[in-house]
C-alpha cells in the first residue's frame, strides 16, 4: 500500500496509467461493452462502476489540454430515448479534478469500438449503467 494512492486503483492499472503517454487513450468499459473492442491491454475491475475509477484516475493523471475533446462518450442510438444520467456523474467528477471539465464529445458506437481498438488500454468494469463508457485521453503532467 502507499499513501495518496487510491486504494480502488489496482497494481495493474497504476502501472498501465504510468506507462501511458501524452495523447494514449484508456477505455472505461461498462459491463456490456463487446469483447471484440478490447486491445491486447485488458485491465479487469469487476465489481467497481465506472464513476469511481474515474474519480480515482483523474486523481492521478490529466486529460490532453491540446485537443478540443479529450474525453469521448458513446452517442446513444438513434431513436432511443434512454438519457444518460451517468453522463452528469462524470461532469462533476470532472469539474473537481480538470479546470475545464471533462470537455467530452459524444461519437458514434461504431467509432467508439475502434477508437477502443487502438487505445493503450481498457479497463473492464461491473457498470451496469447504459452508455456509460468513455475514453480519457492522457494529458501532459505539469
Amino acid at each position: 500500500m502507499l499513501k495518496g494512492i487510491p486504494s480502488i486503483l489496482s497494481p495493474e492499472l497504476l502501472k498501465v496509467l504510468m506507462e501511458m503517454g501524452h495523447s494514449d487513450e484508456l477505455v472505461l468499459a461498462d459491463g456490456n461493452f463487446p469483447k471484440h473492442a478490447h486491445p491486447a491491454c485488458v485491465i479487469r475491475c469487476d465489481g467497481h462502476g465506472i464513476p469511481e475509477l474515474l474519480e480515482a484516475i483523474l486523481q492521478l493523471m490529466p486529460l490532453d489540454t491540446y485537443v478540443e475533446h479529450p474525453t469521448l462518450l458513446m452517442q446513444v442510438m438513434p431513436d432511443d430515448p434512454y438519457r444518460p444520467e451517468i453522463w452528469d456523474t462524470y461532469r462533476e467528477i470532472g469539474k473537481r479534478h480538470e479546470a475545464n471539465g471533462l470537455r467530452e464529445i459524444q461519437i458514434d458506437r461504431f467509432e467508439f469500438y475502434q477508437r477502443a481498438r487502438q487505445a493503450y488500454a481498457v479497463v473492464t468494469t461491473g457498470e451496469t449503467a447504459l452508455y456509460a463508457n468513455v475514453i480519457l485521453k492522457k494529458g501532459v503532467v505539469k
